[in-house]
């Protein structure tokens, strides 16, 4: 069973090694000790996960789409082409990228700062092991 420090928890998690020794402090997932470390177990983390997610989705209006992979977070770019667009989004750790129509981004007033959710819905999704 793989084990995760406060800080690589806080890193899976998107939030600082504060949060994350809060949350533990808390109790609101399992941690124990390795000499001076704490540790989270890698089954604690991902169930951790999992409610903390519908947390924060309980107090959004959930938009009707069939997408279940949704990365909220800002824009950081735009590149408009003459019919293309490209827009750039920083999800917590994530950086996603799209490509889409300039008109979709027009309408949807899309600018660097905007807030923005990426849905991802995929037939490939590679995993690696990390």
């Amino acid at each position: 069973m793989e084990s995760y420090t406060i800080g690589q928890a806080a890193r899976l998690l998107g939030v600082s090694v504060d949060t994350a020794r809060r949350w533990a402090d808390a109790e609101r997932f399992p941690t124990r000790r390795e000499g001076t470390r704490r540790m989270v177990d890698g089954p604690d983390l991902a169930a951790f996960c999992v409610e903390a997610a519908q947390e924060g989705a309980e107090g959004d209006e959930a938009p009707y789409t069939s997408a279940r992979n949704a990365f909220p977070g800002i824009v950081t770019g735009v590149k408009l082409g003459t019919v293309d667009a490209q827009v750039e989004i920083q999800a917590g750790p994530h950086r996603v990228v799209s490509l889409l129509t300039r008109e979709a981004v027009e309408e949807l007033g899309l600018e660097v700062g905007s807030r923005a959710t990426a849905r991802v819905k995929s037939t490939s999704v590679f995993v690696d092991r990390g």
